[in-house]
């Protein structure tokens, strides 16, 4: 079939595009432990090599795959966990299936594809199973107890304390006990439930989570001197974790973001701003000076 040099420059970014996502799927599916997902993944990239083959059917040529694209999103999936990783490179696919539906006309083959993009791959991404997706609950529990409580702690700590280094330490030992506690109450809240969960790594996520909370928003307590700077980098850093948590959870469970955001970020900070209030009352009425 002859093609305009167009269109075969065109075909040509969708054959790099296919080569790609399928050296990136072989990639996944030697690192994933699971059998079941290991298939899931080498059907995917079994796809996209014949997707390549199907391109190359009209311009005739080989090109070579992204190697820059192949490694970022397969570091993005080992580090944050491969259904986030696949379905984030999904999200990038959704512009490329639009501009197959305008080859509808001119290439047949263009139907196929458009098939195998919008239900096949999808649906078998729907199957994927991680274990950090199953525990999603236990943690969005220890982040969302860690920001909203640490937070409005540090805030009242702030004012009523009016030292860095004292409110570091009050905040470390506030914001431990808390996830031990938290760590606690998850185990016995998972244990007495009918799920498949196991209640001690359900403790370990929502315990770590908040640990690792507790750490980033004390940290500028710790290095800064200016206790009101330390707020403002606490609350940024807070507002950060919200936003990347949110973005996380929106990829890989096909959640609205927005909602989330301003929902989780409206609490954490009206929270903090209460207690502010309150520690700068106390402080007042007691008539403390440290």
């Amino acid at each position: 079939m002859d093609i305009s040099n167009e269109l075969r420059e065109q075909l040509l970014v969708y054959q790099k595009n296919e080569i790609t996502e399928h050296h990136i799927y072989k990639m996944l599916a030697r690192t994933v432990k699971s059998s079941e997902d290991r298939q899931i993944l080498e059907k995917i990239a079994d796809d996209e090599l014949r997707h390549y083959q199907d391109w190359r059917t009209y311009t005739q040529k080989d090109v070579k795959p992204d190697n820059f694209m192949i490694w970022k999103y397969y570091l993005i999936s080992r580090i944050f966990g491969f259904t986030f990783g696949i379905k984030l490179m999904e999200r990038g696919e959704e512009n490329a299936q639009d501009n197959y539906e305008q080859l509808r006309v001119m290439i047949h083959q263009a139907e196929a594809i458009i098939r195998d993009e919008n239900e096949h791959e999808n649906a078998l991404i729907k199957l994927l199973d991680e274990e950090r997706l199953r525990y999603i609950g236990s943690i969005v529990l220890g982040l969302n107890d860690a920001l909203v409580e640490l937070t409005g702690a540090l805030a009242g700590f702030t004012f009523a304390l009016q030292d860095t280094k004292l409110i570091a330490l009050t905040g470390s030992i506030t914001g431990i006990a808390a996830a031990l506690s938290m760590g606690a109450s998850e185990y016995l809240s998972t244990k007495s439930e009918e799920t498949t969960k196991n209640p001690v790594k359900a403790s370990i996520y929502t315990g770590g989570t908040y640990v690792v909370t507790v750490l980033i928003l004390i940290l500028p307590y710790l290095v800064l001197e200016n206790f009101y700077v330390c707020l403002g980098c606490t609350l940024s850093a807070a507002i950060l974790i919200i936003a990347f948590f949110n973005y996380y959870i929106s990829v890989a469970k096909d959640v609205s973001f927005k909602r989330r955001f301003f929902e989780m970020a409206g609490l954490s900070l009206g929270v903090a701003a209460l207690s502010l209030f309150v520690g700068f009352i106390i402080r007042s009425f007691l008539d403390i000076e440290i």
